[in-house]
């Protein structure tokens, strides 16, 4: 995914009421930018550090700017959730992710029961063969190791999908979640015991019934991004 118009560079001032970034630009102007992350971007933004936004042509947005990447010890982190699913499906269709490869027909936004998850993944050839898929973003990283963790906050939806996705395991399905890691300065991924022992319980109970926990890690530039290896999945407890 390129990132088009090119991303302009600031300096962060401060995030407030969740979806509001406001940065300082290279000639002095100060602008504010919508920020499509409904986490507490722990850990991915700082004040003083680099911001990168992209300014949209879009007549009905209330904020012409958006912000894309940040900026912590000179590590990029994708911080737009809105994009993330997108980068998945595009990962899909090129068959980056290798587990999930021999699915072609993809489906977004797939609805089962009261819930809607974020794909469908069955074959042309046989529609026996169906997978259910979850995608998170994860942007967490602690000063004192080289771990993505997940999630960054208590996350009773997060639990409400491994949830569902073991419910549609243990009736026959494949079922998939995949974790989008939005940094480069990381080697593996944890669930975040610290944060959400929880999770971190769900996520290996998970795993052990036959859910797909699949850790892939983002290439990050100013100009593009793009899903493109899987990272080993760790369970620390700090």
């Amino acid at each position: 995914m390129q990132y088009n118009p090119p991303l302009i560079e600031g300096k962060i001032i401060q995030r407030y009421k969740r979806f509001f970034t406001d940065l300082e630009l290279a000639n002095g102007e100060k602008v504010t930018a919508h920020t499509p992350n409904t986490g507490s971007m722990r850990g991915c933004l700082a004040a003083g550090e680099a911001g990168f936004i992209q300014k949209y042509e879009s007549t009905t947005r209330k904020l012409p700017y958006g912000l894309e990447l940040t900026s912590v010890g000179g590590s990029l982190i994708h911080v737009n959730t809105s994009k993330t699913n997108a980068l998945v499906e595009e990962a899909l269709q090129n068959k980056v992710i290798s587990e999930l490869s021999d699915y072609d027909i993809i489906q977004r936004e797939y609805k089962v029961g009261q819930s809607r998850l974020d794909f469908y993944l069955s074959q042309s050839h046989d529609d026996k063969q169906k997978c259910f898929v979850e995608v998170k973003n994860v942007t967490l990283k602690e000063s004192d190791d080289n771990l993505a963790y997940f999630p960054d906050a208590v996350s009773e939806r997060g639990q409400k999908h491994l949830r569902e996705l073991m419910d549609l395991h243990s009736k026959g399905h494949a079922a998939a979640m995949i974790y989008v890691i939005g940094r480069q300065d990381v080697e593996a991924m944890s669930p975040a015991f610290h944060v959400d022992p929880k999770y971190a319980e769900l996520m290996q109970m998970a795993q052990a019934q036959g859910v797909l926990i699949l850790p892939y890690q983002c290439s990050i530039t100013r100009r593009e991004i793009k899903i493109v290896k899987k990272l080993p999945v760790q369970y620390k407890q700090r």
